[in-house]
């Protein structure tokens, strides 16, 4: 079974296109006009092992951000299908130079989002820090999932949210990987 998903999102601020493939190499195409969202997506297909490919074209920096990370995150759930047979969580805690960042998830169905980055500045590269924080929190609530991500030290903004991002990819990695030995994956029966 082929865990593959495409997803397209068409609004007055912004024109997104993502096709995911779980069980890939970590490939990445991806085209939004914003150099460091393309930077974030490619690390999380290189370190999740996931094919990416994200075309978006939007009116704001704020709002194509945001539809990007909704986007992403419905992908991603929808390649899931009924998430019967995943390992369910996955937990990194990963360094990038001077930062050091822990993410946990799982992929109960249940949104919610703790993100604590530390970030100094107000924008990385070329994102306001606001609009890093929103990717995350967007991201995981389209994802269907909680998710908790913390930097626990570091000085370089840039560094940090790599970290996060890293730590994100392999934690999905783990979470979405599947268990042979695993068919329900709730007391409930049901995420």
């Amino acid at each position: 079974m082929e865990r593959r998903a495409t997803v397209e999102r068409k609004t007055s601020e912004s024109n997104i296109f993502v096709d995911v493939s779980l069980d890939g190499q970590g490939a990445a195409k991806v085209m939004t006009g914003i150099k460091f969202l393309d930077h974030m997506i490619a690390t999380l297909a290189t370190h999740s092992a996931m094919n990416l490919v994200v075309e978006a074209k939007g009116d704001l920096t704020h709002h194509t951000v945001e539809d990007v990370a909704i986007t992403l995150g419905s992908a991603i759930s929808k390649a899931l299908g009924n998430r019967e047979g995943i390992r369910r969580f996955g937990y990194a805690i990963i360094p990038m130079d001077d930062a050091l960042a822990v993410v946990s998830i799982d992929l109960v169905r249940r949104p919610y989002a703790f993100v604590k980055l530390k970030i100094d500045g107000l924008q990385i590269e070329d994102i306001a820090k606001e609009d890093v924080y929103h990717f995350f929190r967007s991201f995981t609530f389209s994802l269907e999932s909680t998710m908790h991500a913390l930097v626990l030290y570091g000085e370089n903004d840039h560094h940090k949210v790599e970290a996060v991002i890293k730590a994100l990819a392999i934690s999905l990695k783990q979470a979405t990987s599947l268990d042979e030995k695993r068919g329900q994956v709730s007391v409930k029966g049901t995420l």
